[in-house]
């Protein structure tokens, strides 16, 4: 059963790119004066689309590498990073790559609808989480190991929805 601890792995990996509690802690900050229902259908929104992105990239990505003429090698390398940065950045306590700068928390305070910027991209589909859905899908070996990926990615994105959902919740618990 190599398929297994495959598919683990790429929940690991897809679940430290997105950062569901990080994404909850933007979210809160971000919709403080929205109102209860209205803050729901934002956050399934934000997901709906950050999930749509995310799985054009895991299943269409190698297509595209390859028309650029890209090799799936040399964007693990350039991935394999990403990854490398994000992980000091999470190691040293910053923020990550996929937090939002100065600018963007302006841009997300003007009127208008902020599900798609800065919700759904940069921050749940981000560039680390998009450059792991293609890394993690480049490396499954059939399809039972490419439906797990697909289905790690279903997880965590129901996973950051959930944690959207309680984000008061957890920054009364985290502080």
């Amino acid at each position: 059963m190599h398929a297994v601890p495959s598919i683990l792995s790429s929940f690991v990996t897809l679940f430290v790119m997105i950062g569901p509690v990080e994404t909850a802690v933007v979210f809160a900050s971000l919709t403080a004066g929205v109102h209860r229902g209205d803050r729901r259908s934002l956050a399934l929104r934000s997901v709906m689309i950050a999930g749509l992105v995310l799985l054009l990239f895991a299943i269409g990505g190698a297509f595209v590498l390859s028309l650029l003429d890209i090799s799936l090698p040399a964007f693990r390398v350039a991935g394999g990073l990403l990854l490398f940065l994000q992980a000091l950045t999470l190691t040293f306590s910053s923020p990550g790559l996929s937090s939002l700068n100065e600018r963007e928390k302006q841009d997300a305070e003007r009127p208008g609808d902020i599900a798609v910027f800065p919700l759904a991209f940069p921050l749940i589909a981000g560039p680390g989480s998009l450059a792991a859905a293609v890394l993690v899908m480049g490396r499954t070996a059939g399809w039972i190991e490419a439906a797990g990926v697909i289905a790690m990615i279903l997880v965590c994105l129901l996973l950051t929805f959930g944690a959207m959902r309680a984000a008061e919740r957890l920054i009364a618990l985290l502080g």
